[in-house]
């Protein structure tokens, strides 16, 4: 049978297909492509092994970005941490890769990016490494104490005990006030970074598509906010996505406090997973303080298939090519609110 399309929001077999598939993540979801769409205007597309009136058996879903800053190119997924190729077997994985690949050369894209979890064990002919980082999950069946003694004594146990006594206040949810303190701090954090924000409708919109899956927590000395982190829940996962704080509070233990919040949250749910999300393999701070709370690490590895363009393009770059560095350099001399006006205009093209 030839290699099909679909389009993921309104083809309901797709959703179908990921409650039944346990390789299925928080990012393949309708809800985060729909969030992606309405944010970006990025368009999802599946590719699959199923005939039309089929249930699904296999598919790899892409987005479609087109951009007259950075070009056109399919990516799996943009702004996403990871996202399988949901396949069944090689010939599988080798009909839809190469139908990706056809549909590159084609169709004038300049490149197709896949971002495998556990990798496509050599299925992805002609795709080269463009970028790697590390993934970090906790594993959540140990029981609370457990848990706690399982973090690194001074960087986080300690932490929580201070931030008990300096009596932060914890509030969670999906309010209008909740999103204005959480990003409020992002755009503290993007600025102490110098990268822009993304735009506050990403977050409007992500809260929209996942409802009650979907929760910010703040915590706050007295009526101030102090740190924020955006978490969602999945299947039997709970996914840490985004994180800010005020570094002034930083001693606190604020951030610690959060992120102990939300794993005894997702303990008492029953869930099996923390996710903590990437970190980039140089940023050693950050990989470092992942690996306190007791996280298994593990390696994920970012694939390129070259359209339209040769890969000794002065273009073809990984995550920190031409785009990102100009941000940063931009955005080290910003105001906040100049800031948050690059990161509306910006991020569409560096998906």
């Amino acid at each position: 049978m030839p290699v099909c399309t679909l389009n993921p929001l309104q083809d309901q077999r797709w959703t179908r297909f990921l409650e039944a598939n346990p390789n299925a993540s928080l990012f393949h979801t309708a809800a985060w492509l729909e969030s992606l769409r309405m944010t970006y205007g990025y368009e999802p597309v599946v590719y699959t092994n199923s005939p039309p009136g089929q249930e699904l058996s296999d598919g790899i879903v892409l987005c479609r970005i087109e951009s007259w800053l950075t070009g056109r190119r399919l990516v799996s997924l943009p702004f996403s941490d990871y996202c399988e190729p949901l396949v069944t077997d090689h010939e599988s994985a080798e009909a839809l890769l190469s139908a990706v690949r056809e549909d590159a050369r084609t169709q004038g894209w300049q490149y197709a990016e896949l971002r495998p979890l556990a990798g496509v064990n050599g299925q992805a002919k002609h795709f080269q490494i463009v970028d790697q980082y590390y993934l970090h999950r906790l594993n959540l069946s140990p029981s609370i104490d457990a848990l706690i003694q399982s973090f690194h004594k001074s960087s986080v146990q300690r932490k929580i005990k201070r931030a008990d006594r300096e009596g932060l206040i914890y509030r969670e949810g999906r309010s209008d006030l909740l999103l204005r303190h959480f990003y409020q701090l992002f755009l503290l954090t993007r600025q102490r970074h110098h990268v822009p924000p993304q735009p506050i409708n990403w977050y409007r919109n992500l809260i929209k598509c996942f409802g009650e899956n979907l929760k910010i927590r703040v915590a706050y000395i007295g009526e101030n906010p102090v740190a924020s982190i955006l978490t969602i829940r999945d299947k039997n996962s709970l996914i840490y996505k985004y994180g800010c704080s005020d570094s002034t509070y930083h001693n606190l233990g604020s951030m610690q406090f959060l992120f102990w919040k939300a794993i005894q949250d997702a303990k008492r749910s029953g869930l099996q997973v923390f996710d903590f999300g990437r970190s980039e393999i140089a940023n050693s701070g950050l990989v470092i303080s992942k690996d306190h709370w007791g996280t298994i690490r593990s390696k994920l590895i970012y694939l390129k298939y070259n359209g339209l363009r040769s890969s000794r393009d002065w273009l073809d770059t990984n995550r920190t090519s031409w785009t990102m560095r100009f941000a940063r350099r931009i955005s080290s001399h910003m105001p906040a609110q100049l800031l948050s006006a690059a990161g509306r205009f910006g991020y569409r093209h560096i998906g």
